[in-house]
């Protein structure tokens, strides 16, 4: 049976209509849409309806579908825009899409709504339904919630047959994007830097279009993995597992920089002239640090387990950070309500509100491009003097999804440990300290707890993420 949403997402075994769709036992639905194996738990008949679900939530109008280049995206698409034509609604699909490029044209047009097929940072095996409303920004709690309500009930708009409506297209939506990006970097800065720009694009959605991007900046761009016939080269996660082959591209070229992108243009990872990986968490600062130096107004945003050089950086341009749950969603939502300037998670997510309230890797991509050609300095003294020093530790710990919430309960009814100044339980269990703090959350999109522990001290950040992790794994037991 539907409960609603506890806590920030749901894994139910869910009937509708006659039949049970799908295997709904890995299948995860949260703020930030339906995610699922393809073939286990996200099956056609889920996709086809949970589209119908949402034609029926947006009424009639435009609605606009972009997709990844996994393996299942064509399947996983063409259900989705059925589903809404079920509906009545008049679909444009925009083919292989960055998620921001989707945003922003739904956000500048008369579309009342838009879903992005993509799995983001999973892997080939996943496929998901992210829903976005006419703003472009994703759907908030509530109304998540109201579509989930639509879904269960199973009684969805059913157009008749003269009232369905041929699929248009708009292959020029991510060239609109690039060029909204262009507009609001330094180009002509970043030409004369003569950069030379290594990317892995993971054969993603933003493989067309970040060389674009680069040539665009006066950049030289060393490109790999940029077909997207050929589905995921290798993990999309941009972490320092998967950054592996953009390293050595930047060490054979003699490139300045480095870039991997995930499947949808959502994440961005960062690797250094020397070949070093700086960490995910670095995206956001060096992004914050090009935002903020340039006078953006407002404040900055960013989860609630996100590295603290996020605040350190604020209070050297005298701005404020605002923290929320983890989730694009969340994020967006409070950076439209607070004016900020720049926003995003540790995840290498950044949004920038001058150009759209999207997690966007490409935009991201040219501010810290921007922001090396005007420090002057190599990659690795970007990070070294512009980003404060904290060492983070991050252990992903399994757990069936149905158990999680459970444990995190245990944990609440542990007492705090000695050093803890401050508890927040708004997503999991936060610990805070002086120089360093520990999180403890379910993950939205894998049967995964999260333990994140970050301190000034390398060893003690990797004690206090083991201890944790050790204390989650006995919870689960």
């Amino acid at each position: 049976m539907y409960t609603g949403l506890a806590g920030q997402f749901l894994v139910l075994p869910v009937s509708h209509g006659k039949g049970t769709f799908g295997d709904m036992r890995q299948l995860r639905i949260s703020i930030g849409g339906v995610r699922g194996i393809v073939g286990v738990a996200l099956t056609p008949d889920i996709a086809v309806g949970f589209a119908g679900a949402f034609g029926t939530y947006l009424g009639p109008g435009r609605v606009l579908v972009s997709r990844d280049s996994r393996r299942s995206g064509p399947m996983v698409a063409q259900c989705v825009i059925a589903g809404l034509l079920g509906t009545g609604c008049e679909v444009v699909d925009l083919g292989v899409c960055p998620t921001a490029a989707l945003q922003l044209a739904v956000r500048t047009s008369d579309a009342v709504g838009g879903i992005a097929v993509t799995a983001g940072h999973n892997d080939e095996r996943w496929n998901a339904l992210k829903f976005i409303r006419g703003d472009g920004l994703f759907l908030n709690p509530g109304e998540a919630s109201q579509l989930l309500d639509i879904y269960h009930q199973g009684e969805f708009t059913k157009a008749t047959w003269s009232q369905l409506r041929p699929v248009a297209t708009d292959p020029r939506a991510p060239l609109r994007h690039v060029e909204t990006i262009l507009s609001q970097v330094d180009r002509e800065a970043i030409a004369a830097a003569r950069l030379k720009v290594a990317v892995d694009c993971v054969n993603g959605a933003c493989s067309d279009f970040v060389p674009q991007l680069l040539e665009a900046l006066g950049c030289e761009a060393v490109a790999i993995n940029t077909d997207t016939e050929l589905g995921l080269a290798h993990g999309p996660e941009p972490s320092a597992r998967n950054l592996g082959q953009v390293r050595a591209l930047v060490r054979a070229t003699g490139a300045h920089i480095g870039f991997g992108h995930d499947a949808d243009g959502d994440r961005l990872g960062v690797v250094c002239e020397d070949g070093s990986v700086p960490g995910e968490e670095v995206t956001i600062c060096l992004v914050e640090e090009m935002v903020l130096s340039r006078g953006d107004p407002g404040p900055v945003v960013t989860n609630v387990c996100t590295t603290q050089a996020v605040d350190d950086i604020a209070v050297r341009h005298g701005r404020s950070v605002v923290r929320t749950k983890v989730g694009q969603a969340h994020i967006a939502e409070a950076a439209l309500n607070h004016g900020a300037a720049v926003a995003g998670e540790g995840s290498g997510g950044v949004l920038l509100p001058r150009i759209n309230y999207a997690n966007d890797s490409m935009a991201a991509m040219g501010h810290i491009l921007e922001l090396l050609a005007k420090s002057g300095m190599s990659a690795s003294d970007m990070v070294a003097q512009l980003v404060p020093k904290y060492h983070i530790v991050k252990i992903a710990v399994p757990c069936p999804t149905e158990r999680a919430y459970g444990a995190l309960e245990r944990i609440r009814e542990l007492p705090p440990p000695e050093w803890a100044v401050a508890v927040n339980f708004d997503d999991g269990v936060k610990y805070s300290g002086e120089g360093r703090w520990v999180h403890v959350r379910a993950s939205q999109t894998e049967p995964l707890i999260r333990v994140i522990a970050e301190h000034r001290e390398p060893a003690a950040a990797q004690d206090l993420a083991g201890q944790f992790a050790a204390i989650v794994r006995q919870s689960v037991l």
